[in-house]
């Protein structure tokens, strides 16, 4: 079975170096030869040629050492008629390392070398160091230009790898990066939804409720609730809206966080059956967007769970500024629930503080009410 080749891939202008290098070397023997050396130089000629014709050259070990055996000893039988043929030995020497595996090809230039020598001693009639050191001399170069040349492309394969290694692995993590920022931004919309649509499609839902039972007994009191569910759909459009435009709750547009949780606990008096007071404790700094955003959003979380579920009277919501934080406290005198089923809101609720280094917790026992609080860190120039 033939051995796939790892040839060293050559450049086209070094091979057409060659091949000019033995065709000019050829002709000159030829030239100054008697006619059977001309017949074994074009015998030469044909050897040689065939193999950059034959694809199994460039394939397979087997019918490289075979072609580069079969240019070898023609050049021997060229060798033994003319002294000239010891110029071949030159091209030969890069010809066999190429070819050949790093041993073979290494035996295969020793070989030639003392060939050329020794064929170039038996022309002469003598034998003499500088007959021997041409011949030497030009097999050690070829060693050095060839395994300096494959060391070389060896070193260029292994840094391609890397490089190609390196530019997949990017890619890998710009996938995954993307990946990451598209969940994270679905946790966060899936937040933002429960927190303001969800809650007031509920509230609309409830006050359309009301609207329905009050009918046709009274009237007056059915358009109230309906008013209410109306106001109600006005503030989830502008939700909506900022959703689509990636804005800054309306809320907090142009106003601060106390104001807007002074609001959210009036609102939440008119629309349903419980009184929500609001306090403040503390001087108030300026706080950035996004401490704004998440306090606000557990806020409105914790009092659409108090007017679901709690059955509550009352509630209280507390922005306390505490210095080097910013807290909100959200209580009721309601049913309360079980820790064990906290449901969708508590745990949004408890990542929201979270991403902004804060803290969340909430105590609860069944028949006792509710108490939450969220605490977020602020920074100097915060404060």
């Amino acid at each position: 079975m033939d051995e796939t080749a790892a040839l060293t891939p050559t450049s086209r202008v070094l091979t057409w170096c060659l091949h000019l290098l033995v065709a000019g070397l050829l002709t000159l023997t030829a030239f100054r030869g008697t006619p059977p050396v001309v017949a074994v130089a074009v015998a030469l000629g044909v050897v040689y040629a065939a193999g950059p014709l034959l694809p199994q050259v460039r394939t397979s070990r087997r019918a490289a050492a075979v072609w580069s055996a079969a240019v070898g000893l023609t050049w021997v039988a060229l060798l033994v008629l003319s002294a000239d043929a010891v110029w071949l030995a030159f091209p030969l020497y890069f010809l066999q390392l190429h070819l050949l595996p790093r041993r073979a090809g290494l035996g295969a230039v020793v070989v030639t070398a003392a060939t050329a020598i020794t064929g170039f001693a038996a022309h002469t009639g003598t034998f003499t160091p500088a007959v021997a050191i041409g011949p030497a001399l030009g097999a050690a170069v070829a060693v050095a230009v060839v395994w300096g040349y494959q060391a070389l492309y060896r070193e260029s394969e292994r840094r391609r790898v890397l490089i190609d290694e390196l530019t997949a692995t990017r890619a890998d993590l710009a996938q995954a990066q993307h990946s990451a920022g598209v969940l994270a931004e679905r946790e966060r919309l899936a937040s933002e939804i429960h927190d303001t649509l969800a809650q007031g499609l509920t509230s609309i839902q409830l006050l359309l409720r009301a609207a329905e039972r009050a009918l046709p007994a009274h009237p007056e009191k059915a358009a109230g609730y309906v008013d209410q569910a109306r106001r109600s759909a006005v503030d989830n459009l502008a939700e909506a809206r900022r959703f689509v435009a990636a804005l800054s709750p309306p809320a907090l547009a142009a106003a601060p966080l106390s104001d807007a949780l002074e609001r959210l606990c009036a609102t939440t008096s008119a629309q349903h059956p419980v009184i929500v007071r609001f306090h403040l404790t503390g001087d108030p700094v300026p706080l950035p967007t996004a401490h704004k955003v998440a306090l606000l959003r557990i806020a409105q979380s914790a009092l659409a769970n108090t007017v679901q579920h709690a059955g509550a009277g009352t509630a209280d919501v507390t922005l306390s500024y505490l210095g080097d934080q910013v807290a909100v406290d959200v209580t009721d005198d309601g049913t309360g629930f079980d820790r064990a089923d906290e449901g969708f809101g508590l745990p949004a609720m408890r990542a929201r503080a979270h991403s902004l280094g804060g803290t969340f917790a909430v105590e609860s026992t069944p028949g006792h009410g509710t108490a939450l609080a969220a605490r977020l860190p602020l920074t100097e120039d915060a404060r």
